[in-house]
Parts: C-alpha cells; structure tokens; sequence
C-alpha cells in the first residue's frame, strides 16, 4: 500500500535544472519558488501566480512561436494574451503563428507547462511583452524549467540574462 501511496503523490521539481544553471553561471540573483502543478488547470500561468499567492500580472508565461517559419520565445504576463501581428512586427516578420506543443518540447528541451525561456536546448530570439514590465528593479517570475517550479528574479536581470527585446506583443 505504501508504494501505491508514493506513485501518486507528486513528484517535486528538482531545485537544480539548466535554467538555475544558466542564472549560477551568469551570476544574478534569484529565487526558486515551488507549488502544486495542476496539469488540468485551463491557464496554467494564472494558476502558478494563484497556487503561489503572486499577481498574475508578476508572472510571466514562456510562449514558443514561429514567425515566417523561425522559432521565437515570448514572455508575457500570465493574465496577458500575445497579439500575432505585433509578434510577427517584433521579429521584422509577415506571420506568425504559436508552435504545436510537441515542437515546442523538442526544440527546448523543456516539458509544456515547464518550458522555461532560460536554458532551452538552444537560442531563440527571444523578445518580453513591454506591457508585462515596469521597473527594471522589480522583481519578476519565470518558469523555472520544470512542472511546479518558478524563479524570481528583477526585470532588469531577466532581459540581460536572455538578451531580450522588450516590445509591445499583447
């Protein structure tokens, strides 16, 4: 009864993964932050920002797209929807369109409702809702690589740390 017991209780994040690593060899400050993952919530930004008691306007969402068939990253505030006009206008593009969930997976090497924009399995030009930022010193959530897992870190130190542009996406 007790194994039966331990393979449905959740499993929990590990604290260490490629996006803490990129952060400890970047040398910024952060914190990791873990809560209750639940994989049939509808929005799984808003129920991060819920599960962790922050403003969903403080958690970004980690979204992959593809504008005129190149992979991106996008970050937007949890409560925020992305506009694919001004997405594909971000990256000098004539379209844009959200990638399936399994490209996504593959080309980041992160899990759907895990998919950090730190530590992907490579580079992607990666560009932050203006709208979802405010003061470069405030601090800021971002997937932290896996189900469950957060990092808060300052606006500031996430747009260098991902060489982000910041534009209007919502």
């Amino acid at each position: 009864m007790a194994k039966t017991a331990a393979k449905t209780a959740a499993k929990a994040p590990s604290k260490i993964t490629r996006a803490t690593q990129v952060l400890d060899k970047a040398g910024f400050r952060y914190s990791v932050h873990t809560y209750a993952y639940d994989p049939d919530a509808p929005r799984i930004g808003l129920q991060a920002a819920e599960a962790l008691g922050v403003d969903p306007g403080r958690v970004l969402k980690t979204l992959m797209a593809a504008v005129d068939g190149r992979p991106v990253c996008l970050l937007v505030a949890s409560d925020r929807e992305v506009a694919m006009k001004r997405v594909a206008a971000a990256f000098s593009g004539k379209a844009a369109a959200m990638l399936k969930p399994a490209d996504a997976e593959r080309l980041t090497g992160y899990h759907v409702g895990g998919i950090s924009p730190l530590g992907q399995k490579r580079s992607f030009p990666t560009a932050i809702d203006a709208g979802s930022l405010g003061d470069p010193g405030a601090e800021i959530h971002v997937n932290g690589g896996g189900r469950g897992l957060q990092i808060r870190l300052t606006e500031g130190d996430l747009v260098a740390v991902l060489d982000a542009r910041v534009v209007p996406l919502a």
